[in-house]
């Protein structure tokens, strides 16, 4: 593949992981951000081994890994009766594995920080609707229809709503799921949590909460958490209608150990409502423009795989622009190497969803009952920690990677981090 001049309209992990790999292989290229400043968008979210791999490959897994909180386990119980339903441990599985807890700004600053140090142009308060393709190069344009860019490839990783994948020959359809969720990052100090877990309660299905231990933004910066609390978005006004002293008596009759928590919250403006939805761009490429992350493919986050699968995008586009001769055959060859990934991770996803938020009961009876004991009878429980770890069909090989020996990595069980008392809670994966 010859240098190409290569366009990444979004400066998300996706996006400023592509650029990472493309610019290190020799293609000038340049990030295009519709923010003025850039900056991550959420709370926490849990890094898996396929996702670390690619940072790994990056070379940037031990600056996550002092940033981020080591979870163990996925533990889930039922609020009213305590009774555990939800049990899914990474040593279930071979290979030393483990998720790492990361506040977003973390993830953010990590990729950033090396792109800034790679010389890679970030151009903001570019807020792009369309491509154009205009013989063998992709034209970007504003919203005034001004053209903005000229390149021999476009990557469009600018998210879920994305104008270009919107607009493109292979637009998807999109489907709007009913369930979202309040996230908030909050200070662990004083609080009660297991801080090796990521823990939730359960109400049937109708209630999820969740607490997610996310570690530091910066070195040396103070441990956070991650709480959630999962409703559906058509009750979202009623909620706050009802005011947040009672939303709070909710979730403290749920789980009384959130209250150090809830006193960190004031105002719903602290609250940021998370809304999702299931779609695929197929191919997930149109022209010269290539949709990685949540611009080709989104679903239910019930899997935790959001971050992970962009990244592992990333991985899969530059090792097929490395392996191909020209641009079209790359664009196919990425199709190829992740279809088979992406479709079984949203067909899981859209399975569990039912059983953590919906509001049928005899999908949540199923679930505590039947479920909860079959995952602990062999092989079971290594399968269901190779789902987690988004490993259950190998995502590496087709995206030019070795999976990292996390057995080479230093245990955070030394190090000196604040100790709290663990609790057997409960998961939003």
């Amino acid at each position: 593949m010859k240098q190409l001049d290569i366009g990444v309209v979004g400066a998300g992990p996706a996006g400023l992981a592509a650029a990472l790999f493309l610019s290190r292989a020799g293609h000038r290229v340049e990030i295009l951000e519709r923010f003025d400043t850039p900056a991550p968008v959420g709370s926490g979210l849990l890094m898996q081994p396929t996702g670390l791999t690619v940072l790994a490959a990056l070379g940037l897994v031990d600056t996550i890994q002092t940033l981020g909180n080591r979870i163990d386990r996925l533990h889930g119980a039922d609020a009213i009766s305590g009774r555990t339903v939800l049990d899914v441990r990474y040593d279930a599985a071979p290979g030393g594995r483990y998720g790492l807890a990361v506040q977003r700004a973390a993830l953010f600053n990590t990729l950033h920080d090396a792109a800034v140090a790679g010389a890679i142009p970030i151009r903001t308060g570019v807020n792009l609707t369309s491509a154009l393709q205009r013989g063998n190069r992709a034209v970007l344009k504003d919203q005034w229809s001004q053209d903005i860019g000229d390149y021999d490839l476009v990557i469009d990783a600018s998210g879920a709503r994305s104008l270009l994948a919107a607009g493109s020959t292979s637009a998807p359809r999109v489907r709007d799921l009913t369930y979202g969720a309040f996230w908030a990052t909050l200070n662990g100090a004083g609080a009660t949590y297991d801080r090796t877990a990521l823990s939730q309660r359960y109400d049937k299905a109708k209630v999820m909460i969740g607490l997610l231990p996310s570690g530091r933004a910066t070195v040396g910066g103070q441990d956070k958490v991650a709480f959630f609390w999962s409703l559906k978005i058509a009750d979202v006004d009623a909620v706050k209608v009802a005011g947040l002293a009672r939303w709070k008596t909710v979730i403290r009759d749920y789980w009384p150990e959130c209250q150090p928590f809830l006193d960190q919250i004031d105002d719903w403006d602290q609250l940021t409502l998370a809304r999702y939805a299931h779609r695929t761009t197929l191919p997930p490429y149109g022209g010269n423009v290539v949709f990685i992350g949540d611009s080709a493919h989104s679903t239910s986050p019930q899997l935790g795989q959001g971050a992970n699968m962009a990244l592992l995008d990333a991985a899969a586009l530059s090792h097929a622009l490395a392996s191909s001769a020209d641009i079209p055959s790359a664009l196919a060859a990425y199709a190829r190497a992740r279809r088979s990934h992406v479709r079984l991770f949203q067909m899981l996803s859209l399975a569990f969803t039912p059983f953590y938020q919906s509001d049928s009961t005899a999908i949540a009876w199923v679930r505590d009952r039947l479920v909860s004991t079959i995952a602990k009878v062999p092989p079971m429980p290594g399968f269901l920690a190779a789902i987690v770890a988004g490993t259950v069909i190998d995502p590496f090989k087709s995206a030019g990677l070795t999976e990292h020996d996390w057995l080479s990595l230093p245990s955070q069980a030394d190090s000196a981090l604040p100790a709290v008392a663990a609790v057997r809670s409960s998961t939003h994966v």
